[in-house]
This record gives C-alpha cells, structure tokens and sequence, in this order.
C-alpha cells in the first residue's frame, strides 16, 4: 500500500511564507511526476507545479516566481516553498504522485489527504 502525507500548512498573513512538504512512504518501485494541486472553496481543482524526476518543473502562471517546488528523490518527498502569498492563494493544497508499485503494469495516480493553507489581508 501507498500513503502520501502532507504536512506545513496553516494560517499566514499576506506576504508571509510557508513551506509544505508530501512524503511517500509504501511499497513502490519509482516516482515519476510529482505535484502540488489547490482547490479553493467553490472552485475548480487547479494544477499550482509539477516536477519531473530529473528535476524539470511546470508552475501555474498564478504562483509563477512566488512558489518553488522541489524534491528529494532519496526520501521520497515533494516540497513547495510559498513566498510573498496572497489571500487568493488560500486553498486546501493536495500532492499527488505517479507512482510504479511493485507489481504493477502502468503508472498509478496517489494523492495525499490535503492540508489547508489560509493568507489573511
């Protein structure tokens, strides 16, 4: 079994920073793409970055140069650091990886529980 545990959210005033990291920890072979998503109250699911196993990165446009995703293949785990956040960046963040358990025939899709992230004007 595969578990993805997040952790690092909380409550910031606007401009502050917050780091929230993603584990992975079960029976796998490898972890190809990792990623960050957010969904505010009343909206959709959105894509905030993506990074690669070799380290290349995709960010929305809306976090572009304020958010920077990272990770350690060693540990199985995928950051993201938020700087300079805004109210709008309030949302419950969810981590998501493409995972290759032992066994397996394809790719598979976990994600984590989410943790809740609120900025305050």
């Amino acid at each position: 079994q595969v578990h993805l545990v997040e952790s690092g959210g909380g409550s910031v005033q606007a401009g502050g920073s917050l780091r929230l990291s993603c584990a992975a920890s079960g029976s796998f072979f490898s972890i190809s793409a990792m990623d960050w998503f957010r969904q505010a109250p009343g909206k959709q699911r959105e894509l905030v970055a993506t990074i690669m196993r070799d380290g290349d990165t995709i960010y929305a446009d809306s976090v572009k140069g304020r958010f920077t995703i990272t990770r350690d293949n060693a540990k199985n785990t995928v950051y993201l650091q938020m700087n300079s956040l805004r109210p709008e960046d309030t949302a419950v963040y969810c981590c998501k990886a493409d995972i290759w358990i032992l066994g397996a025939t394809a790719w598979r899709d976990y994600w984590g529980q989410g943790t809740q992230v609120t900025v305050s004007s």
